[in-house]
């Protein structure tokens, strides 16, 4: 099967069919590289889709319907394990931590990790990677997920908020802008970052088919050199210039809201500030797998992971 970049009718400009896993705050480098023109700027037009988890993602760029998908690097390990013939290949990354933040239903002055023993945790589902992290960062601080504390599940991820709000667990694990919009209505009080408990991870990235990066590494290249502009932006900008770029994609969130999230995300540095994927960060998330039980197989740093794009764009 041939892949290709479908050109737009303009001659100089290629269109790239984007599919992210999910529609984040988490992801902002992705929507300012769209709405600051970076994209643009280095003849790209991006076709963005939502394909709604990290299983339906890849599944999309691995049948051909889209060229470049952002998603966790670690489904990028599940399709290796099994013997692709074509492979995803990371190339870029857009965060380095994971995204998710411990609340509590009642407010603590001084929170201790010690105070999740003998609680009601309300965590994600079964071998994502917010799971894997919750659990590693749990033993990290000498907790037994599965005798310490009673661990909860069996919640689909889009039922987790309103199951903690009708009151379920004493504590919940969230992502953005949930954890926020839960301070506000006084539900519950974000007590502790799994993101800067688990350390820097390839947590969610750009990958493409090893054929198309081998058909397109001109594309690939501007791609990552709009990404790396974005980074750029963001890193420079202030909390309410990232909220302004980024709301159009946010438009059912108050920009008051967009700009918190931006400022809980970009202080503990989530956002990756180059497209490298470092290989450290590679062999922390096969740590965080292998102690969860979810990892296939060991898979070298060199065999999923391209830096060569953004080694250059970085020049």
């Amino acid at each position: 099967m041939l892949f290709f970049v479908g050109c737009s009718s303009d001659d100089d400009t290629d269109t790239v069919r984007l599919a992210e896993v999910t529609r984040s705050i988490f992801y902002a480098p992705q929507y300012v590289a769209i709405s600051e023109g970076f994209f643009e700027e280095e003849g790209i037009k991006v076709d963005l889709t939502t394909t709604w988890g990290g299983d339906n993602t890849m599944t999309t760029l691995l049948a051909g319907g889209a060229d470049i998908a952002l998603v966790g690097a670690e489904t990028s390990i599940y399709v290796y394990a099994q013997e692709a013939n074509d492979p995803a290949i990371n190339f870029a990354a857009l965060t380095q931590q994971d995204g998710t933040f411990l609340v509590s239903r009642e407010k603590i002055s001084n929170f201790d990790w010690e105070m999740l023993k003998g609680s009601t945790f309300l965590g994600q589902r079964i071998g994502g990677m917010p799971q894997m992290v919750g659990e590693h960062v749990l033993r990290k601080h000498g907790i037994d997920p599965h005798r310490d504390l009673n661990l909860i599940q069996n919640i689909d991820f889009g039922n987790i908020p309103s199951a903690f709000a009708s009151g379920t667990g004493d504590y919940v694990q969230l992502f953005e802008p949930t954890a926020t919009q839960f301070e506000l209505d006084g539900i519950g009080h974000i007590v502790a970052s799994f993101g800067i408990e688990s350390g820097t991870v390839p947590y969610t990235g750009f990958m493409a088919k090893e054929s198309f990066i081998k058909n397109n590494r001109d594309v690939i290249e501007r791609f990552t050199r709009a990404l790396y502009k974005a980074q750029q932006w963001v890193e420079s900008s202030s909390n309410e210039e990232i909220a302004r770029s980024i709301q159009p994609f946010f438009s059912d969130t108050d920009i008051e809201i967009i700009e918190n999230v931006v400022h809980n995300y970009k202080s503990q540095g989530s956002y990756a500030t180059t497209p490298r994927i470092k290989e450290e960060a590679w062999e922390n998330l096969q740590q965080i797998m292998d102690q969860a039980g979810e990892l296939p197989m060991k898979v070298e740093y060199e065999k999923l992971v391209n830096t060569k794009f953004a080694d250059k764009v970085m020049e």
